[in-house]
């Protein structure tokens, strides 16, 4: 098959990657291109791929390509260098920062949009020689004004375009829609991972447009000097409501890492009823189950029935390991509860009729961990019991919270866990 010499960037993204062998290596998200030599038209120097086992993004060089078709971008080797994309100076995202820009052209096909202000929409990029692809043209839209639903788009080469430097694609709120756009529908690790790549300062402008939810579950998945930086970028109002909406356990690890003065800045900032048990978790070391656990797993009364316990295991909030048991107490059933009975295991739950209560399948000989037990402590539990979620009471058997097996694992791990792969799942080549 002849190779594609010619190719607009927004058909890459998403084509699966294929080595020499037929064995897919990742999916295309961007393109990188070099913007350094004014007067020239700028580089296609790689694509920014996401690898299918890891869900890193590497940079990937073009030389490396050997075929683009309509579903696939095929490479002419199986080895890769493995290390996380880094933009150096003068590069950039082709979709993550160079659409979506202003510019004007005077391309001499094209007069009726001559001095016109014009949204870069798309990129071509051309093979010009053995190895190297260069942007030979542009896609443009006029900007949409009052009742017109779309602009009209022409095409003109890259040398008609005016008005594209580097630092226009640095100014505040470039493109911020487009990024988002391509945030839909992507996990939160997976958008933890595409602003880990992004320059400090198009990150914190991405971070602020996402909204408190969405922003929150991303926060969760990025490492606490990661979380500490971008929580800073956002005015002191904005980073409580994201606090809020972010899992205890999680926010107490991340104000544990603040001065003490931010963090309770931050706290009396929040709804008392969010900041109560944040507080509580500040109690514990870190590195205990009073520390790790989340104070917030399913609790019910024993006069709950089966299918209330149901409905709150049935939550899409509700993580997997948090879903398999309902922890029963006595009134309260805030933690600390009142004096806590046992559990109920969902598969029990789901061999029940509804209208039974919980009681009647309650397990109340499960084993429990203190809240000053350590690390090594709830590994050995968790080994020895096959559970993945264990209940955490106090000396008087009140119940304080729950430990998750994820949770102990991310207790376990180095605190830059989340910025580093293992090395070992691609053969390595030299650095570009």
């Amino acid at each position: 098959m002849t190779p594609t010499l010619k190719v607009f960037v927004a058909r890459l993204v998403g084509l699966v990657v294929l080595g020499p062998d037929g064995e897919s290596i990742g999916r295309v998200r961007d393109v990188v291109v070099s913007m350094h030599l004014p007067g020239r038209r700028p580089r296609a120097l790689g694509l920014a791929v996401e690898l299918t086992a890891t869900r890193r993004r590497i940079f990937l060089p073009m030389g490396r390509v050997t075929n683009i078709d309509a579903d696939a971008v095929t490479l002419t080797t199986g080895r890769i260098n493995m290390r996380k994309l880094q933009l150096r100076p003068n590069e950039a995202l082709a979709i993550g920062q160079i659409l979506d820009s202003r510019v004007q052209t005077d391309d001499p096909d094209h007069p009726e949009v001559h001095g016109m202000d014009l949204s870069i929409v798309d990129l071509e990029i051309e093979r010009a020689r053995a190895l190297d692809f260069v942007v030979s043209r542009v896609a443009l839209r006029t900007i949409r004004k009052g009742l017109r639903r779309r602009g009209e788009t022409v095409v003109v080469p890259w040398n008609n375009v005016r008005g594209l430097t580097r630092m226009n694609l640095d100014r505040p709120g470039h493109g911020v829609g487009l990024a988002l756009s391509q945030f839909e529908g992507m996990r939160p690790a997976d958008v933890a991972g595409a602003l880990r790549e992004l320059p400090e300062k198009r990150r914190a402008e991405l971070a602020a447009a996402l909204d408190d939810e969405r922003l929150a579950d991303v926060l969760q998945e990025m490492s606490s000097d990661e979380q500490t930086a971008i929580l800073a970028s956002l005015k002191p109002s904005r980073a409580a409501d994201v606090l809020e909406a972010m899992d205890p356990d999680d926010v107490a690890d991340l104000l544990g890492d603040l001065p003490r003065a931010e963090a309770e800045a931050l706290l009396a900032r929040m709804d008392p009823e969010e900041s109560e048990p944040v507080r509580r978790l500040l109690l514990h070391s870190p590195d205990t189950a009073g520390g790790v656990m989340t104070p917030e797993p399913i609790i019910v009364s024993a006069g709950a029935t089966v299918a209330e316990a149901l409905a709150r295991i049935a939550n899409p909030d509700i993580t997997s390991a948090t879903a398999t048991m309902v922890l029963v107490v006595r009134p309260p059933t805030s933690t600390p509860t009142g004096k806590f009975l046992g559990v109920a295991h969902m598969q029990a739950l789901l061999r029940e009729p509804p209208a039974n209560l919980v009681v009647g399948v309650l397990d109340d000989d499960i084993p429990r961990l203190s809240p000053d037990d350590s690390l090594e402590a709830m590994t050995r539990f968790f080994a020895t019991y096959n559970l993945v979620l264990a209940p955490v009471v106090d000396e008087a058997g009140h119940l304080l919270g729950a430990v998750a097996v994820d949770d102990l694992l991310d207790a376990g791990l180095p605190r830059d866990w989340r910025e580093h792969e293992p090395e070992d799942t691609a053969e390595m080549a030299g650095p570009r």
